[in-house]
């Protein structure tokens, strides 16, 4: 037997969503004509999810996602850290290169959680809480990138800096896929100029196994 489930908060899900994806805003009879829902549903959920914060309204009536979103998008970091903790040791020391991951926090990528290769003579120091702006190194790229292909993958998925990273490494990032409102990536610093063909498709891995772990 399917599970119940809440009619309501399913929409008002629907609601965030398309808002996520509509940076510019849209007004409530385009969210309806959109989500093929009755104007004054929407209506109420709008409102609804804008006494919580969630939702705000310009003077010409276009509906944004609310700073509240950037409260609960911090609250998920600690997951997001405990997921991925395990996954980017292990790239770490496959690659023997400083692994990390970044999620996007205004104009800058914040470093969440990091792991430094084992028995590795000589690698890049990177700093758990560490911002660089998203034009900045091969993380914020992948982001950019991202943003621009409509929901496609990038092909290939990873993005590569050299001698511009934090720390003037060299920098091989992936966006971390299939999970809608999460802006993060997983990258790896060398201090050597890494083969792409070896190191991108073990990033982008990494990536799609911590996008696989979010999604269970």
């Amino acid at each position: 037997m399917p599970a119940e489930k809440s009619q309501t908060l399913d929409r008002g899900l629907y609601v965030l969503e398309l808002l996520a994806s509509t940076p510019e805003g849209l007004t409530v009879t385009e969210i309806a004509a959109t989500l093929s829902m009755g104007r004054t549903v929407v209506y109420r959920l709008v409102v609804t999810l804008e006494g919580h914060g969630l939702v705000r309204r310009s003077a010409d009536g276009r509906a944004r996602l609310g700073l509240a979103v950037l409260s609960l998008a911090h609250q998920a970091q600690p997951l997001l850290r405990e997921i991925s903790g395990p996954l980017i040791r292990a790239l770490a020391d496959a690659t023997s290169a400083t692994a990390y991951v970044g999620v996007v926090d205004g104009s800058d990528l914040l470093t969440i959680a990091g792991a430094e290769p084992a028995g590795a003579d000589v690698h890049v120091a990177y700093q758990i809480g560490a911002r660089t702006p998203l034009e900045r190194g091969a993380a914020g790229r992948a982001i950019l990138a991202a943003r621009t292909t409509g929901g496609r993958a990038l092909e290939p998925p990873w993005v590569v800096s050299t001698g511009d990273a934090p720390s003037f490494g060299f920098g091989v990032a992936a966006v971390i896929p299939g999970v809608s409102g999460l802006e993060a990536v997983v990258g790896v610093i060398a201090l050597v100029e890494p083969h792409e063909q070896t190191l991108g498709p073990q990033v982008a891995q990494t990536a799609q196994e911590i996008s696989r772990v979010l999604l269970e």
